[in-house]
């Protein structure tokens, strides 16, 4: 059973691109290795055919997981006007601790805490979904708990 990921535009191309490279180039290469190494006899003792049979079933096993992503993908929606309530896709203005940050909801194989981009599958991504402005949103942390304030949503 497969559950929907939420991509950005951009990042759902990437996975197609990958896919696409995967089917139509990787797989080739990997099949005229096949060949060649048929080409040198006993298999039993054929290196290069086993690695390269190894490598087509890692490939294929890839190709399957991205068809599924792909197939179940979300893209979020990237209307920047502004939002009445927290959703994935969204840029939100915090403050805390006297700092303000900007904090991008994202699905998770596009998060990247360091650059501001939170997993909506994340704890902070999980608590401030639904979050109006205004509202404030406690976070637990590994040194405790942090008090977020919603400036802005976007």
């Amino acid at each position: 059973m497969s559950e929907e990921k939420y991509f950005t535009k951009e990042g759902l191309e990437k996975i197609k691109k990958e896919f696409e490279i995967l089917k139509k180039v990787k797989r080739k290469e990997i099949s005229e290795r096949i060949e060649e190494a048929l080409k040198l006899g006993d298999l039993s003792e054929n290196a290069e055919y086993h690695e390269a049979k190894d490598e087509q079933g890692m490939n294929e096993a890839r190709i399957r997981e991205l068809e599924e992503v792909i197939k179940n993908a979300v893209l979020i929606s990237d209307d920047k006007g502004q939002k009445k309530c927290v959703e994935v896709g969204c840029t939100i203005k915090v403050k805390y601790d006297g700092s303000e940050k900007e904090f991008t909801i994202v699905g998770p194989s596009e998060a990247n805490p360091a650059k501001g981009f939170i997993s909506n599958e994340s704890p902070a991504g999980e608590a401030f979904l639904g979050k109006k402005v205004g509202d404030k949103v406690n976070i637990e942390v590994p040194a405790g708990k942090i008090e977020y304030k919603i400036l802005d949503i976007k």
